[in-house]
Parts: structure tokens; C-alpha cells; sequence
């Protein structure tokens, strides 16, 4: 199979979709790999790392994607991007449709096949979220400590106190990858932490991080009292593949402290806290009701390094099965489907683009 990596298009997106060892591994099983120049630049992967191992270095977009089947790229297509994708494609990446009608409807119109990082399912698990979400919790501790500082307009506290200063507040909605990560990195910098989660393993293993982690079930009141104290709120729900359930309203927002912070990394999948909205890293803040709200999209950009070197030890296997032509007799990839020929098949995506839709055409 001829498979491209493209230079990912939003803003200030430093992943690639493949690094070059993991290429290499395709070269070897028999396939063509064409990468566009500069693709691994902000990753620290040159073009040069890339051509010594077979690859074929491809001047621009347009022509990458004329020669290539199979696409695999980090972030969802960019509005030029769209106009390169053709429908005997099979696009590969992450995707999250259930918060973008609008992308969803162009990917119909084009009529590709499209596979979701995000729904691959193996066992119950997400293989190829994981990486990113352990990635965006650690991401959104650091972040937010760097907020609570008083030139950010943060309230000026240390996150894990010190000898007669108290010790700063986190609260974690969700305790699975992303909100379990952000739990351990609190609770290793000295904060006091309480996290939320509805299934009893994972408040088990939260409160197994130390004597300063509270875990708990998410009961109204308890998380009520819990925001409002909060220094620092992290939003870590997840439903795969449909749009967050919001479990903080704008009245809980409202409630918090002047100058406390909070990081959404539900916000792909449109956010589990009713003051998000999207923000991109050129712009990646803006204050509501005194609280300093972070919400970009691509959180893991930040670090593309690490990032991609984890993203493509997940993704290879994956990428292996689709180009050995395995989409339909592999059933986690036949998970992640989102799009097959132009109709959107995956359920939870299926009942979000209806329920977004519905509500427009109200």
C-alpha cells in the first residue's frame, strides 16, 4: 500500500503521524512510505532520518495526497486538507465527529472511509487515545500551575504548599487515563487532590496515589463543594466516540474562586464543563466569571516529541493491519470506523451528529 504522512496544519501542531523507525517497519513489510517535507521538523525528526531509512520525501501536500491511499496523520483535516482528500482515501487519525458536524458532513461529501484514533477499541480499551490522554493529564497539572502564578493572573499560590502555606486544591473529574495521569503528577507535587470517578476500581487506584488524594463518587453535592474550593479543576470525562456530558455548570464555574484555574481536556469532544470553549495554543486561555478556563484542542502539541514518539509505538500495529488490508477482519480497527464511504456508521457518533443536528434545526 502507498501510504502518506502529511505536515499537520493546526495551529502550532508539532505531532507527526508516523516517526521515522516506524516507517522504516512499513518499508520493510513490502509497503511505499511518502512523508512531506518537513512533516518531523517540530518533532526533531529531519527529512534526512527520514530518507536513509526509504523513505520518499514529497515536496507539498497536494502531492502527497495524490499518490498516497492510505493517510496518517495526527489532528483532524484542515479546511485545505479537505480539498486534497479524495474518496478512494482511508484517512487515519484522530477525528473526534461527534463535536464536529461540520468536518463530519465534509467527509461525507468527499465519500472516504475514515478510521478514528480515538474509537479503536481493544478489550475495552482505546490504544491509540491512551498515549495522548496520559500525555494531556500530566499536560493540564503543568499548565495549570504555571496559571495559579500571579503574572499569569492566577491566584498566586505553590500548588504543593510549603512549611506554613497550605497546600492548593485539585479537583479531577475522571479517573481514566488522562485524569488518573493528572491525579498522580498533583499528588507527587504535594497538593491536595480529590478526583471523581463513577467506577470503584478506579477510585481505589486513586486513592492508592497517597494520603493527600481523596477519591469519590461524583454525587452532586460532593462535586459542588469540591469545585468551589478548587485552586485548580481538571475536566477528564470521556464517552468514546460521543460528544462529554457536561458535569460542571456555569453556576459551579461561577462559584470558584477569583483567579483559580481550569483545564478542559474533554474539549475534542466538545467538553465536559459548560464555560469550555475551544481555544488553540496561539490564544490558549481566556477568563470567565474570574476563572482562567485553558481548552485547547491539541494539548499533546505542546510536547511532540515525546508525543509522537508514543503515538507511533501505538499506532504501528494499526497501521500494519490497514495496509496488509485488514480494515474489515480486524475488529478493533472495524471499531474505529467512523465514516465508511461517505456514511457515518460508528453508533455513539451516529447519535451525537443527530442530536447536534436536531438542535440546529431548532
Amino acid at each position: 500500500m502507498r501510504i502518506g504522512v502529511p505536515t499537520e496544519t493546526k495551529i502550532l501542531e508539532g505531532r507527526v503521524g508516523l516517526i521515522p523507525e516506524a516507517c522504516a517497519q512499513l518499508i520493510r513489510d513490502g509497503h511505499q512510505v511518502y512523508v512531506q517535507a518537513g512533516a518531523g521538523d517540530k518533532s526533531g525528526f529531519s527529512d534526512h532520518q527520514y530518507s536513509q531509512l526509504g523513505v520518499e520525501i514529497i515536496a507539498d501536500a497536494p502531492s502527497l495526497f495524490a499518490r498516497a491511499e492510505l493517510i496518517v496523520k495526527v489532528k483532524e483535516p484542515q479546511m485545505a486538507e479537505l480539498e486534497l482528500l479524495r474518496a478512494e482515501h482511508l484517512l487515519f487519525c484522530y477525528l473526534h465527529l461527534a463535536a464536529a458536524p461540520e468536518l463530519a458532513r465534509a467527509l461525507q461529501d468527499i465519500g472516504l472511509t475514515a478510521i478514528a484514533f480515538e474509537t479503536v477499541s481493544e478489550n475495552g480499551a482505546l490504544p491509540l487515545l491512551r498515549p495522548m490522554s496520559d500525555i494531556a493529564g500530566r499536560l493540564a497539572i503543568q499548565v495549570g500551575t504555571h496559571l495559579l502564578h500571579q503574572p499569569q493572573g492566577g491566584r498566586g499560590i505553590l500548588l504543593g504548599g510549603l512549611a506554613a502555606a497550605p497546600r492548593g486544591d485539585v479537583v479531577i473529574i475522571g479517573a481514566g487515563s488522562a485524569g488518573g495521569n493528572a491525579a498522580a503528577l498533583a499528588a507527587a507535587m504535594g497538593a491536595d487532590v480529590t478526583v471523581f470517578d463513577r467506577q470503584w476500581e478506579r477510585l481505589d487506584q486513586m486513592r492508592a496515589l497517597g494520603a493527600n488524594v481523596t477519591a469519590l463518587y461524583p454525587y452532586s453535592d460532593y462535586l459542588a463543594r469540591a469545585v468551589a474550593s478548587a485552586d485548580l479543576l481538571i475536566g477528564a470525562v470521556l464517552v468514546p466516540g460521543a460528544r462529554a456530558p457536561y458535569v460542571v455548570s456555569e453556576d459551579m464555574v461561577r462559584s470558584m474562586k477569583a483567579g483559580s484555574v481550569l483545564a478542559d481536556i474533554s474539549v475534542d469532544q466538545g467538553g465536559c464543563i459548560a464555560t469550555t470553549r475551544p481555544t488553540t495554543y496561539d490564544d490558549p486561555t481566556y477568563v470567565l466569571h474570574g476563572v482562567i478556563h485553558f481548552a485547547v484542542t491539541n494539548m499533546p502539541g505542546a510536547v511532540p516529541r515525546s508525543a509522537s514518539q508514543a503515538l507511533s509505538a501505538a499506532l504501528t500495529p494499526f497501521v500494519e493491519a490497514l495496509a496488509a488490508g485488514q480494515l474489515e477482519s480486524d475488529a478493533r480497527l472495524r471499531a474505529g470506523i467512523n465514516v465508511r464511504t461517505g456514511q457515518i456508521v460508528h453508533p455513539a457518533v451516529k447519535e451525537a451528529l443527530a442530536t447536534a443536528n436536531k438542535y440546529i434545526n431548532n
